[in-house]
């Protein structure tokens, strides 16, 4: 079967840019292995948002009595959790497949991989092989957890995120190796559902990408939770007990252990690209090199998502780029910048931030200025119980080149930081936009005042 564009891997990345490939009246072929939707949809972003928001209402109904508001016996039920993941994670997936299939585009069940220039084999469950051509193909192929050579690791009870979404242990003493996204958002849902939680972390403190001050405020925040962080520690093992299971570590070259039921080790993830092509791909950190239209350094090939060295493993990164890909492979021009991707952390209150940092701006040494506000003064922050700070950045002439939020609706708001920005609003204008009140929103005009020289 002959066709335009061949996608490998039918995750955000991959089914995006078949969608949009179909838009530009391209013939497309998508594949996957698995369940289409990929590890966001299934394993990932979906099933841990939505324990995230069960963990996040069950806190605010144990402290309803703060609200006006009695709630006894509030307790988490495991089995109805797992069922309203399978529900959420079920019906996004239905839905996608139906809209693949209103969309013409062709969906193969089974693992692909490319044997040929333009030819890619689907090895399909039954045993059987089917080989589809096209003029280019798109490697969407997504990426696993990594785990990292403990001893110990492959014992029962020690999960990666994958396995601990599809199991959902009831757990009441919990000990996470890493302190990155993945490992906090955990320990945020595990600790409002009752277990005692501790995140190791070998690096100075948790969320080594974003910026010390998010970091610092979410590391308090778990101190206030009850959430143990254990930074500049290495695990060395993870043995089996009378009482369940132990983590060894050293801190300050000073052997620790530490009690667990259950162990997840969120060390960050590895890209799926080994024996998917017979040739060689340009690649940097064992995932591969693409240019500003994702193609790879083979002709006809190119490359999106967490697979592409360079770019944050995010859902909406691969999306950015399966339409990128799908616009070069039709010839069209596209506007999607990823030089401005915001990151998001679902904790509560939630973290996100885009652009340049206060750290980067600082190490650039170029003139720049900082605006900041507290949420304990936001009225609707201070109505639903959280604070937290917002953060912009501007440059030497007033632009607006950077944002960071810890409060309510952060994961909203960081988008209204990421249009100012590509717009190259200055703080001026940003804060002369009129925002309703009460609202998390208000406190942006805030934030752009405190970058203003007022007349006095």
């Amino acid at each position: 079967m002959n066709y335009d564009i061949i996608i490998i891997g039918g995750g955000p990345g991959g089914y995006s840019c078949a969608l949009r490939a179909v838009q530009y009246g391209l013939r497309a072929a998508l594949i996957e292995k698995d369940l289409l939707g990929g590890t966001c949809l299934n394993r990932g972003c979906i099933p841990t948002k939505t324990l995230l928001f069960a963990a996040g209402l069950l806190s605010s109904m144990k402290q309803g009595a703060r609200f006006g508001v009695a709630a006894d016996n509030v307790r988490p039920d495991y089995e109805a959790l797992r069922a309203r993941c399978a529900e959420v994670t079920g019906q996004l997936r239905n839905g996608l497949t139906k809209l693949l299939k209103q969309q013409k585009v062709d969906v193969y069940a089974g693992e692909g991989r490319v044997t040929a220039a333009g030819e890619v084999t689907v090895a399909c469950a039954d045993g059987t092989e089917t080989v589809l051509t096209a003029g280019d193909i798109v490697l969407a192929t997504g990426s696993v957890p990594a785990v990292p050579p403990i001893p110990g690791a492959d014992l029962a009870g020690v999960y990666t995120s994958d396995t601990l979404l599809s199991d959902l242990p009831e757990l009441s003493r919990l000990v996470i190796i890493g302190g990155g996204v993945i490992g906090t958002e955990f320990a945020e849902v595990y600790r409002a559902l009752g277990a005692e939680v501790t995140v190791i972390e070998a690096m100075p403190r948790i969320l080594p990408p974003m910026s010390a001050d998010l970091a610092r405020h979410l590391a308090a925040d778990f101190r206030k939770k009850g959430v143990k962080v254990i930074a500049k520690a290495s695990v060395t093992e993870i043995v089996r007990t009378d009482g369940g299971l132990a983590v060894r570590y050293t801190l300050a070259d000073k052997p620790q252990e530490i009690a667990a039921d259950g162990v997840l080790i969120a060390t960050g993830r590895r890209a799926g690209v080994a024996g998917l092509t017979p040739f060689a791909l340009k690649e940097d950190r064992r995932r591969v090199v693409v240019d500003e239209h994702c193609r790879t350094s083979e002709p006809h090939v190119y490359a999106i998502g967490d697979i592409t060295a360079g770019f944050p493993q995010l859902a909406h990164t691969a999306e950015a780029q399966g339409k990128i890909a799908a616009a070069a492979v039709a010839g069209k021009a596209s506007a999607i910048r990823l030089d401005l991707i915001p990151s998001v952390v679902y904790t509560r209150p939630e973290i996100a931030s885009v652009g340049v940092s206060e750290e980067e701006a600082k190490a650039s040494g170029a003139p720049y200025k900082v605006g900041r506000a507290m949420m304990g003064a936001n009225a609707k922050s201070l109505i639903a119980g959280e604070a937290g700070y917002m953060k912009l950045i501007a440059d030497g002439e007033g632009r607006l080149i950077g944002a960071e939020f810890q409060c309510e609706e952060a994961s909203n708001l960081v988008s209204e930081a990421t249009l100012a920005i590509a717009a190259g609003l200055t703080a001026e204008t940003f804060a002369s936009i009129v925002r309703p009140h009460p609202s998390v929103e208000e406190a942006m005009g805030e934030t752009a005042e405190g970058l203003l020289s007022f007349e006095k």
